[in-house]
């Protein structure tokens, strides 16, 4: 799929394993809705942490569209939904109006999917799409820091490069801060604290073949684990790896 009401529209009614690799060329975004009393808490805890938690729009108490997805609905157009109340996770599902009371704040985040298509146009292969699978993603023992009710480890993705061309990924991704920006890690994941790389906590196992390196950028799915720890009475959130493609370009988010 080309466009991202191409994608927006077919998430409506199918299930998409992940949206890496689809219309590229635009911004992929993260999903927290939580009820308006955690507004400002959420806000404030990504203000304190941009690395993880870059927010790239914010749709008020009932709004449910945007400059982001004219036309759309942030409450249908997402492939697939996860709600948490008090913490635990209680649902995944395609459609989430069903719990998207009046009051919730829907925040979107910057998500690395974007920056991949700038990868691969300069000659890195991104593993999970070339697999067609989702990327690995793994909480770690980098702590964030707290705002309000909310704290919590940062969540990163991982993707093998290739040794030779790990500056080159550190170069082209730092130049994408709100999409999270540079790695944080690169090297043995033990550092910060992953035990094995084929035991994600979210998305698919990640090998890292002979000659690369498994290098680890901060994750949208940061506000999950914050969610699970820190137990507000209710939250949605996108399923991992299935986001919302928005209107934006990879370009507006691009600095020199």
């Amino acid at each position: 799929m080309q466009t991202p009401e191409q994608v927006r529209e077919y998430a409506r009614s199918h299930d998409m394993a992940t949206t890496a690799g689809h219309a590229r060329g635009f911004m992929q975004a993260n999903l927290l809705a939580v009820p308006q009393e955690y507004a400002f808490d959420f806000l404030l805890f990504a203000q304190r942490n941009p690395k993880p938690c870059p927010i790239v729009g914010v749709l008020e108490a009932g709004q449910y569209t945007s400059e982001l997805l004219p036309g759309g609905d942030i409450r249908t157009d997402i492939p697939a939904y996860r709600v948490f109340e008090n913490g635990e996770h209680t649902a995944t599902l395609a459609d989430a109006t069903s719990y998207y009371t009046p009051d919730m704040v829907s925040f979107l985040i910057g998500c690395s999917f974007t920056f991949e298509t700038a990868l691969q146009d300069n000659g890195i292969e991104v593993a999970h799409i070339a697999q067609q699978c989702n990327a690995p993603m793994f909480k770690t023992t980098i702590p964030t820091t707290p705002a309000g009710v909310f704290s919590g480890p940062m969540v990163v993705s991982m993707r093998p490069i290739p040794a030779a061309q790990v500056s080159d990924a550190v170069r082209i991704t730092s130049r994408y801060p709100s999409v999270h920006g540079a790695p944080v890690h690169v090297g043995g994941p033990a550092a910060i604290g992953i035990e094995d790389l084929n035991r994600p906590d979210f998305g698919d196992p990640g090998e890292v073949p002979e000659g690369c390196l498994p290098v680890f950028w901060a994750c949208g799915v940061t506000p999950q684990a914050i969610v699970m720890e820190s137990k507000p009475r209710l939250a949605i959130t996108h399923a991992p790896g299935q986001m919302l493609v928005t209107n934006a370009r990879d370009q507006d988010f691009l600095i020199p």
